[in-house]
C-alpha cells in the first residue's frame, strides 16, 4: 500500500504524530523515509480539511530540531565507537565512505553543513550524532538547527500543501476540458472522415462517366453512307 493510501486511513492526530516521531528518529540518525512520511502527509492536508497543515508543518518542525538535538547529545557522548557501532547496524547508510564525505563536510562548512545538511537525506541522518562527535560547540549547533529544521520541516510542508491545492484545481479543470478536447477531436475526425470519403466517391464518378473512347484494337466505327447522287455531284 502507498504511503498516502495508508495515512488516508488513520485519524488527523495519528498523522502529526507519526509525522513528528519518524521524522524525529530520522534526524536522530535512524535511517527512516522522513521526508517520503512530510510529504505525503502534506498532500494529504491538501486534498482533506480533516489535517491542519499549520500543525502538521508544527510537528515536522518540532520533530527535526529535537531529534537532532537528541542525536548530538548521544554523538557527543558515545564517540566514534558509536559511528562504528552505527555501521555494522546500518552499513549502506552509515558505511565509512559516507562518514568521511559527511565529516569532510562538517569540516569545511561546520555549522552551514548542519543547516544546508537538513536538505540532504544523508546529511540530515548524520548531522545530529556527527556534530556531537566532532565536539561542535552546541549553540552553534543550535541555531544552525533550528533554523535549518524550521525552513525544511515548515517550507517543505507549505510548499507541498500549496503545489497540492494548485494541481487539485487544475485537474478539476483539465477533466472538464479533457472531454471537451475529446468530443472536438472525434467530431473533426468524423467530419474529416466523411469529406474524404465524398472526395473519392466523385472522383470515382468522374472517371466511370467520362471515359467513353473504344480501345485502339477495338472495331472501327462504320462511316456515315453517302447517298450516289450526291457522291457524282
Amino acid at each position: 500500500m502507498h504511503v498516502q493510501e495508508w495515512l488516508e486511513t488513520v485519524p488527523a492526530v495519528a498523522v502529526y504524530v507519526l509525522v513528528g516521531v519518524v521524522i524525529g528518529l530520522e534526524s536522530l540518525g535512524i535511517p527512516l523515509p522522513g521526508e517520503i512520511v512530510l510529504v505525503s502527509s502534506a498532500l494529504l492536508a491538501s486534498q482533506h480539511g480533516d489535517i491542519n497543515p499549520w500543525v502538521l508543518g508544527a510537528c515536522a518542525t518540532g520533530g527535526a530540531i529535537i531529534g537532532d538535538s537528541i542525536g548530538y547529545a548521544i554523538g557527543r557522548r558515545g564517540g566514534r565507537p558509536l559511528l562504528a557501532w552505527c555501521g555494522g547496524k546500518f552499513p549502506k547508510h552509515f558505511s565509512e565512505a559516507n562518514i568521511a564525505l559527511a565529516e569532510r563536510s562538517f569540516q569545511k562548512w561546520g555549522m552551514w553543513a548542519v543547516f544546508f545538511g537538513r536538505f540532504v537525506a544523508l546529511l540530515r541522518i548524520f548531522a545530529g550524532p556527527l556534530a556531537g562527535v566532532l565536539r561542535m560547540p552546541y549553540w552553534k549547533f543550535l541555531v544552525a538547527n533550528v533554523f535549518g529544521g524550521i525552513l525544511w520541516a515548515g517550507g517543505t510542508t507549505a510548499v507541498v500543501y500549496s503545489v497540492g491545492i494548485v494541481a487539485e484545481a487544475w485537474l478539476k479543470r483539465f477533466s472538464w476540458l479533457g472531454l471537451v478536447l475529446a468530443v472536438a477531436f472525434g467530431v473533426t475526425s468524423m467530419l474529416v472522415l466523411r469529406s474524404r470519403a465524398r472526395k473519392a466517391a466523385a472522383r470515382a464518378g468522374a472517371a466511370d462517366g467520362g471515359g467513353t473512347a473504344a480501345p485502339a484494337d477495338g472495331p472501327v466505327p462504320a462511316s456515315p453512307t453517302v447517298p450516289v447522287g450526291a457522291a457524282q455531284k
